[in-house]
């Protein structure tokens, strides 16, 4: 095939929107087969002991029992909640000061160090100080889930906003416009694909941090499930809280993805 055809062919993909959704889906299932398919040649090949890992199919048993028998679904369904809480608060404060920060240069300047200082801490180590100041209840849970959103959005909206082409601020003072007139019709336009990503970024990390939030004496919830689990030695129940902390965190992420296509339509972008 001929580079124009390669190029023409991959131009009516993109222009396809269910063509290359239905493409991007096939791949990513073959993605996971080729997973399952090397975790039981794993398991066949007897490179880590078979008491300690369990093949997909034991791991899916597990789930059966954790649905049918057990509390997964509620468990599930508070580990929803205490993420969601925790992104809406920590990215709701980090777009205010994300805007103060990309602004202002001298207040970015004097708070960036803070704030690289502040996101390099692992939520984990602040467990203990947690426990002091908030003690062991839901409201010390969710603070570490607004610790890791803010720190993770901040710096992904106030770089993308700094990153602005000047270009675009000049023409609208060329036009006449006002300091608000700018960070209302340009500064503020162009930061909602960053706002989206910030959220991505802060919904990925507040996955990552939730065991570390269930540590707080959780009784319920999936980082509760995987703790509970490792006590009794359970290694199956385990896979089947890391499966669903994955799974839903790229659940999430997908339906973000839909929506953030939908409300930046105007954005050009390439696809690859």
């Amino acid at each position: 095939m001929s580079t124009h055809s390669a190029v023409a062919s991959r131009s009516r993909e993109s222009a396809s929107p269910t063509g290359a959704g239905r493409r991007s889906l096939l791949l990513g299932v073959v993605g996971f087969g080729i997973l399952i398919g090397v975790w039981y040649l794993v398991w066949l090949s007897g490179l880590v002991s078979r008491s300690l890992f369990p093949r997909p199919d034991e791991v899916a048993r597990a789930a059966w029992v954790g649905f049918a028998e057990r509390d997964l679904a509620r468990d599930m369904g508070v580990s929803i909640m205490r993420v969601l809480l925790g992104v809406a608060i920590g990215t709701g404060l980090a777009v205010p000061v994300g805007f103060l920060l990309a602004w202002y240069r001298p207040l970015r300047y004097m708070f960036d160090p803070l704030v690289s200082f502040f996101r390099a801490l692992p939520p984990i180590a602040l467990v203990p100080l947690v426990i002091v100041y908030l003690g062991i209840g839901e409201q010390a849970r969710v603070s570490i889930l607004v610790w890791a959103s803010f720190f993770a959005s901040v710096v992904v909206i106030y770089e993308g906003i700094a990153a602005v082409d000047e270009i675009y601020i000049r023409a609208a003072r060329v036009l006449g416009a006002t300091e608000w007139e700018i960070f209302g019709k340009v500064v503020v336009r162009v930061a909602i694909p960053q706002i989206f990503v910030a959220l991505r970024v802060a919904l990925g990390v507040s996955w990552a941090t939730l065991v570390a939030a269930e540590l707080l004496a959780a009784n319920n919830g999936l980082g509760a499930v995987i703790q509970n689990a490792g006590n009794f030695f359970q290694i199956e129940v385990i896979y089947v809280g890391i499966i669903l902390i994955g799974a839903l965190a790229l659940t999430m992420d997908h339906v973000l993805k839909k929506v953030m296509a939908r409300f930046v339509r105007w954005q050009e972008r390439v696809e690859r």
